[in-house]
């Protein structure tokens, strides 16, 4: 069964490789599913996809949060919106065939939109040193007096 799941995050793979590719497919909902598919046949493939510099982190932020970003939201809308402009275009549907795709576009863009916004917390970050953390540089260089106040607050 591995080597199953293995072969269906390799095809989410390509066909996010194709969204990237065309204008009018997803990328990211296909990674998504390469993700789960990965985290059930090959961890190691996982940590590949979600350590992706251009996708990794809008991938983390759904796994850890289910968020998506307002860019993500906009571009998603955006997509299914002139995607569906062009199968009107090019494809002349019957009504009902144009109806039936402009509900699956309004749904998917509703789920997407109704997403949460990714969350930051301002919680330090671990394992950060002192030398790097300007939150540190600035307590270093910013001396109080014997009455508790910084040289700032003198000024």
């Amino acid at each position: 069964m591995r080597w199953l799941w293995f072969a269906l995050g390799w095809l989410m793979v390509a066909l996010g490789v194709i969204g990237a590719l065309l204008p009018v497919m997803p990328t990211t909902i296909f990674l998504i599913l390469a993700v789960g598919c990965f985290a059930r046949s090959s961890p190691r493939f996982e940590q590949r996809v979600l350590s992706h510099p251009r996708y990794g982190p809008s991938l983390r932020l759904w796994r850890e949060q289910g968020a998506v970003s307002r860019k993500g939201k906009a571009f998603a809308s955006a997509g299914m919106a002139v995607g569906f402009a062009m199968f009107c275009w090019g494809a002349h549907p019957s009504w009902r065939l144009l109806l039936g795709v402009g509900l699956f576009f309004a749904v998917s863009a509703g789920y997407v939109l109704s997403r949460p916004a990714p969350r930051f917390d301002p919680a330090p970050l671990v394992g950060v040193d002192d030398a790097t953390d300007p939150r540190a540089a600035r307590r270093r260089t910013t001396s109080t007096d014997s009455n508790g106040t910084s040289d700032d607050a003198a000024c």
